[in-house]
């Protein structure tokens, strides 16, 4: 399957609309893709509560963890579950909730100027094929369709809030993922 995208929306993925986002300053300054890990209950796949995070329907009763995260205003621009699916939460022009307090290169908000995507995992597990495939082929849109993004400028959740966050976490292949890379 060929990725495209159109007026800054992935074509073929599920789309839906996060609250959770914002207007960039500099549309044009779309410069850094930053990828994490995500899945609600920790460690269960598959459940929904994702979406419902990201578009501020997750009821706190529906499990003990949910408690310190259902008040969280959070987004990304693009989750891929573990079967390769894809949802997309906000546009790409738009600033999503998903760095939080995180410095690339000195500046400070990556949210301003990046592309955040969820990979459905752990850091405590490997993620699938179809997951890498799926990340490579949108990486390589996103790399022709944002020019500011390049190899350099693609970096994990940790790597821009270090003190903060262990996301895409260590079974995150980067070698294989990046050498795919065009």
């Amino acid at each position: 399957m060929d990725f495209e995208i159109r007026d800054h929306l992935l074509q073929g993925a599920k789309q839906l609309q996060s609250p959770n986002s914002s207007e960039r300053e500099e549309e044009s300054d779309i410069s850094l893709l930053v990828i994490h890990n995500i899945s609600l209950p920790p460690g269960e796949y598959a459940t929904g509560f994702i979406d419902q995070l990201f578009c501020n329907q997750l009821d706190s009763k529906a499990h003990p963890y949910f408690k310190k995260i259902s008040e969280l205003r959070v987004s990304a621009h693009l989750l891929i579950s573990r079967t390769g699916s894809m949802t997309q939460y906000v546009p790409f022009n738009r600033k999503a909730w998903h760095a939080g307090d995180s410095v690339f290169l000195d500046r400070e908000n990556c949210n301003d100027f990046s592309i955040g995507i969820e990979l459905e995992g752990t850091d405590n597990e490997p993620f699938t094929e179809e997951q890498y495939q799926h990340l490579i082929k949108v990486t390589n849109v996103l790399l022709k369709r944002y020019p500011l993004i390049n190899r350099s400028r693609i970096k994990g959740h940790s790597d821009i809030a270090p003190k903060r966050k262990t996301d895409p976490g260590p079974f995150f292949e980067w070698d294989t993922y990046l050498k795919e890379l065009d």
